[in-house]
């Protein structure tokens, strides 16, 4: 069982669901309502306890109403959270989140408490950092956290996954602590300047980050799958399970949190690639983010009958 240290961001989810998503200045009937936790963070957080790691979480919230529900939801997840601070000067971050019929999403986020994490914030769980097996970060955070968070992993010789999202400009020496980046098609065509439309070009994308310092690259690529690559020119497409979308909003966490459960649980790349990919397809066969994170067992059950020689 993997120890998974969460540095990251955690925002209330406020979701509807529309017949298409609005244009510039477009009011858009939709519904049902539904609200419930989120942020990369947390979404991450919780697909790496469902999978079944040991997670402590990181993060920062505000004294009211979204940051006791948030607090609930950690402690039914079963996360570690003696290093959730809670802000009396910051409401607790929001993110506004329309889905269309084919399950494609706009969103908006509102950082709020989260936003004003701080290197010291990151420190004072620096004994957590030590104990862990792999620490996850996005840029939902403060850069200065998230640099702190990578230089702290790095001393203590702990593997460090970095989800560049969403895309920010930041310093790109801190790219040499990464052992895992895992950017989408967009995120790594902002990383790197080329456009990453196929599997050449995101070869060219993964060289670029190798050649920065990134150990091992995955991009991912919704429906085609990821494409891995151990270093320079020697990529490949590891195909996506096929499934009837509901919802695509936090796949990229779930793959990001069930990833990071099997690497650190000692499952071999390719194998913790496959289960990240499992755990995102089930949870674009619900509704939410967080709440859509598998359990462990359903994707064991859905790998058993899609790889062959799993049980």
């Amino acid at each position: 069982m993997g120890k998974v240290v969460v540095i990251g961001s955690y925002v209330a989810d406020l979701m509807s669901r529309a017949p298409h998503l609005p244009k510039p200045g477009e009011t858009v009937l939709g519904g049902p309502f539904q609200m419930g936790p989120g942020g990369k963070g947390g979404n991450q957080a919780a697909a790496a306890a469902r999978s079944g790691s040991n997670v402590t979480f990181v993060t920062k919230v505000g004294n009211d109403l979204f940051g006791k529900n948030a607090i609930e939801h950690f402690e039914k997840e079963q996360f570690n959270t003696q290093f959730v601070k809670v802000a009396d000067d910051e409401a607790t971050g929001a993110a506004l989140i329309a889905v269309d019929n084919h399950g494609e999403n706009h969103i908006v986020i509102a950082p709020g408490a989260c936003g004003t994490m701080t290197s010291e914030d990151v420190l004072e769980a620096d004994g957590a950092i030590k104990d862990g097996d792999i620490v996850v970060l996005q840029l939902e955070i403060s850069l200065s956290a998230v640099k702190t968070a990578m230089e702290r992993a790095v001393i203590h010789n702990v593997p460090v996954l970095l989800n560049p999202a969403p895309y920010q400009e930041f310093p790109r020496e801190l790219l040499r602590h990464v052992t895992y980046a895992t950017p989408n098609e967009m995120e790594a065509s902002e990383l790197t300047g080329s456009d990453v439309t196929d599997e050449e070009s995101a070869q060219k994308a993964a060289n670029t980050l190798h050649e920065l310092g990134v150990k091992i690259v995955i991009i991912t690529l919704g429906r085609k799958g990821v494409f891995l690559s151990e270093g320079v020119s020697s990529g490949k497409i590891v195909p996506a399970f096929q499934v009837d979308a509901v919802d695509t909003t936090g796949a990229g966490d779930a793959f990001n949190g069930g990833f990071a459960h099997a690497i650190s649980s000692g499952q071999s790349l390719e194998d913790a690639v496959q289960f990240g990919q499992a755990a995102a397809a089930l949870s674009v066969m619900k509704a939410g983010t967080a709440l859509s994170m598998p359990q462990a067992d359903e994707i064991k059950t859905f790998l058993s009958g899609h790889v062959e020689g799993i049980q």
